[in-house]
């Protein structure tokens, strides 16, 4: 299993990105989690099969079409604990 830590810029809050977040991480059959981060960050943990967390991070890249994606980093992480992916409640800033 490969995890990523990937924090999105740019206009990703208010515009659904969390939704079709977990959606995308649905289809692709990864677990982890999203959350907004203040007012101009989402916030997300992947985890799956290499090729399926590639595949989400090369769509987030995109997001959904409300969404513009300024910038994306990423590092990797530790797997979540618990299986799926969930929509996790916004924080303030990191």
């Amino acid at each position: 299993m490969n995890a990523k830590h990937i924090v999105v810029t740019g206009r990703v809050v208010g515009v659904g990105y969390r939704d079709w977040l977990v959606g995308e991480a649905h289809r692709l059959g990864i677990a982890g989690w999203v959350r907004n981060v203040g007012h101009e960050a989402v916030e997300a943990l992947l985890a799956g099969e290499p090729a399926a967390v590639e595949e989400a991070l090369r769509a987030c890249r995109l997001g959904p079409p409300l969404a513009a994606v300024e910038t994306i980093t990423d590092r990797i992480a530790e797997p979540p604990l618990e299986p799926g992916f969930v929509k996790r409640a916004s924080i303030a800033s990191f």
